[in-house]
Formats: structure tokens, sequence, C-alpha cells
């Protein structure tokens, strides 16, 4: 996939805020910590324009990435994050589920996990929720460079376990460094735009 164009169009925390031109979007969540930042500027082919913080818990608005003028990356807010008050978390979990709720142009989401760690209930809880939602979900293993290569099956086996994927939803193992599975990410967006 060819990238000529990428923006920040919106942060939004309400539904009025959302674009209002109906492009296909494509929701990404996942821990805080998980690699979003790093997950979007390799899909985008940019180094930062998507920021990486040390600090977890950074976004907190329902950012959306113009991609080509053709379709939206929309980073909400990592979970499970345990310094984040649980005010702020049950904001955010509100903010999500008016998202999952009202988006008719919703084509696919992407769950990041941390390849590295087998996933923790907040993974299964969200996996589950966006089931709830009955939306096809790609789980994307990140950091997978952290782990030997020979490892790599018995890690996706721990994964698959786990999260218990329904029929049709796929694990794709991901790294930002080698660019492992980005090809396979800009295929099924191309696929569904």
């Amino acid at each position: 996939m060819k990238i000529s164009s990428v923006e920040l169009k919106i942060s939004a925390v309400r539904v009025s805020q959302y674009p209002d031109d109906e492009l296909p979007e494509f929701l990404l969540v996942g821990r805080s910590n998980v690699g979003k930042s790093s997950f979007i500027n390799t899909l985008i082919h940019r180094k930062n324009f998507a920021r990486t913080s040390s600090r977890p818990g950074k976004t907190q608005t329902l950012n959306f990435f113009l991609v080509n003028e053709n379709f939206y990356l929309v980073d909400v807010p990592g979970y499970g994050y345990a310094l984040t008050s649980k005010r702020k978390q049950e904001k955010f979990g509100k903010m999500i589920e008016d998202y999952l709720a009202h988006r008719t142009n919703l084509k696919h989401v992407f769950m990041l996990v941390d390849f590295r760690h087998k996933p923790t209930k907040d993974d299964v809880l969200m996996y589950n929720y966006l089931k709830y939602f009955n939306l096809p979900v790609t789980v994307v293993a990140t950091k997978v460079d952290k782990i030997t290569k020979g490892q790599w099956d018995k890690y996706k086996q721990i994964t698959l376990k786990e999260l218990d994927l329904v029929h049709g939803d796929e694990l794709v193992l991901f790294s930002s460094l080698l660019k492992e599975g980005k090809e396979t990410i800009h295929e099924l967006i191309e696929s569904k735009i």
C-alpha cells in the first residue's frame, strides 16, 4: 500500500465530534504500552507521526488519522494501565462504547497484544467485548522481534489458547523493527475499503 498522505484529522471525546464524511474506519485497541504508536507509524511509513511515550496511558481521546484521504485509523486510549484513576477508566470505557455502538463505517478492529506475554485478563475481556458487538477482529501480536524466531510458534499457541478466537478472526505476528506483518495488515485494509 502506497501512503501518500496522513493527517491527524480529529481528536474526539464524544460522538458529535467524530468525522462525518463516512469514510471506512479501522479501530486500534490495546493495553497501554503495547506499541500502538509504533504500529501506526510502521503502517503509514512515518517515523514519529504518532507519538510514542515512555509514560503509559497518554492517549486520552479518540484520534482519527486520515490516511490517503481514503480511510481512518482510529486510535483509542489504552486499557489496563494501573495508574489511571477509576473515574478516568470509566470515562474511557464510555467513550469506546459510544464509538462501537454508533459507527456504521467501522470496518475492522486491530487488537494489539504484547507477544512476549500471555494475554492478560484485560486482553481477554476486550476481545470478548468486541465480539459482543459482533465486530471482525485481527489480533496483532506486537514486538515479535523480542522473541527468537524458533519460539514464535510456541508463543503463538499461548496467545491463541488464551483468546480463543472465533472463526474468521486471525492472529498476525507484527514487528515495527522487522516490518513483520505490515504487508498482511495493508492487504487486509485494502480488501475492506
